[in-house]
């Protein structure tokens, strides 16, 4: 007879304690005639705790990691579709709508973005598409993907989208029937007029497809009031939820769009037209895919905290600590590089000094503090730092615990900071008008 896979002959190691996803864990190695000598049997994996102020993920509430570990049930369970029905009813009051079809799609943002362009867009569709960030290119590229012929607007990096670009765009191209836009674009910060656009968009006859993966949650969107056709956005950020998710809304014109299609939705998982059959069946729901019930446990509580809260309150909370996070900064001698009445609360883009490697901060802050932010992208690699305070992550001990970790490891490499000035501004803007 043979010998079994692995040999009954082990021995064991500790993993290298300078690993700090690994210290004090023991690994256990087994020697066998079939599988390299030093084949490691791999453990739980146990993450380290960070403070998330990046781009996203952001923190995750406690009650939303506890949502999670509940008692896992059928995805077509009646408990569940009652559930699911609350979902929709609280991601209506997260976006502002009375839209029927609001649900969340099955997969990241990313996939909400797709959801819109694959349903809304047909092969030879003019989509004008405003392009200030790198979330703005991907608009693009989804357009092509679909068959459909851009028109880009090309803004500034860092700025919000130009209205007086888009208005000669839409006259310049009178067949064009889409607008896409990024509302919050990620990259740098910058917050576009939505309701501007989307009074111009309608103007010229077309619908609006907008990007609100970074502002849902954290600053205003009025989905109804504004006139935004279909709108999508992420779990991970401002919701305070875990990643994985992708909140949609489709008003009434979009729907109609996607009902007169000529020619089938390129995607299957994503087809409006079979996914409404789970998500809005009135009577017995369709079977279209296993969601993923344990995260959109997860979502349910996350926005029945934004209901407990309220979603003014919540917006004023995420503009609240930009200020305090703003004050700490420049009292470090730093600068945000979008102006302030474009500028985004949630998402703050720092200049790096100059001297100073961006990424060596970074990598500090998180060797020394647990901190994480986040790098630029595109045109601002390398140039600035991007620092998120995004639903459970905005909170006053990690605007301070930023500020005095920045002060400290610039400090260190020998840029002039004064972290006690730098932290009393925080704490001065912090009491200042408090919500």
């Amino acid at each position: 007879m043979g010998r079994h896979l692995y040999s009954p002959v082990h021995r064991e190691i500790r993993a290298n304690p300078a690993d700090s996803c690994c210290r004090q864990r023991r690994v256990r190695i087994a020697t066998t005639d079939r599988l390299p000598e030093g084949r490691i049997m791999i453990r739980s994996f146990n993450p380290p705790v960070r403070t998330l102020m990046g781009p996203g993920p952001a923190d995750v509430h406690p009650r939303v990691l506890a949502a999670l570990a509940r008692p896992t049930i059928g995805h077509l369970d009646p408990a569940f579709v009652t559930m699911m029905d609350e979902l929709k009813e609280l991601l209506r009051l997260a976006f502002r709508t009375r839209n029927a079809l609001t649900m969340p799609v099955s997969a990241p943002g990313s996939a909400g973005m797709e959801t819109c362009f694959v349903n809304l867009v047909e092969p030879g569709d003019e989509v004008v598409v405003c392009i200030n960030g790198v979330f703005g290119g991907r608009m693009k590229e989804n357009v092509e993907r679909a068959g459909g012929i851009p028109i880009v607007v090309q803004g500034t990096w860092g700025r919000a989208v130009d209205p007086d670009q888009v208005e000669e765009t839409l006259e310049a191209h009178p067949s064009a029937r889409l607008l896409a836009f990024v509302q919050a674009e990620t990259s740098t910060g910058a917050c576009s007029d939505a309701k501007t656009l989307a009074e111009i968009a309608r103007r010229h006859d077309c619908l609006t497809i907008v990007d609100a993966v970074t502002s849902l949650g954290g600053s205003p969107l009025e989905v109804d009031a504004w006139g935004l056709d279909a709108v999508y956005s992420g779990s991970q950020k401002c919701l305070s939820c875990t990643p994985g998710l992708a909140p949609v809304t489709f008003g009434e014109r979009a729907l109609e769009k996607v009902r007169n299609r000529k020619t089938r939705v390129q995607s299957w998982f994503l087809d409006l037209n079979l996914v409404m059959g789970y998500w809005s069946g009135e009577q017995k729901r369709s079977y279209h895919h296993t969601a993923p019930v344990n995260a959109l446990y997860a979502l349910h509580e996350s926005l029945v905290m934004l209901a407990e809260e309220g979603i003014e309150a919540t917006w004023e909370r995420h503009a609240h600590h930009h200020r305090a996070l703003r004050a700490g900064l420049e009292a470090l001698g730093l600068e945000l590089i979008v102006p302030e009445e474009e500028r985004l609360p949630q998402l703050n883009s720092v200049s790096v000094p100059g001297g100073i490697d961006e990424a060596q901060v970074r990598s500090r802050l998180l060797q020394h503090y647990d901190l994480e932010l986040g790098v630029g992208l595109g045109d601002l690699a390398g140039k600035v730092w991007r620092i998120g305070l995004m639903g459970y992550s905005s909170r006053p001990a990690n605007i301070l615990l930023c500020v005095g970790a920045l002060a400290n490891e610039l400090a260190a490499l020998g840029h002039r900071t004064d972290a006690g000035a730098a932290l009393e501004a925080v704490r001065a803007e912090l009491d200042r008008n408090a919500p």
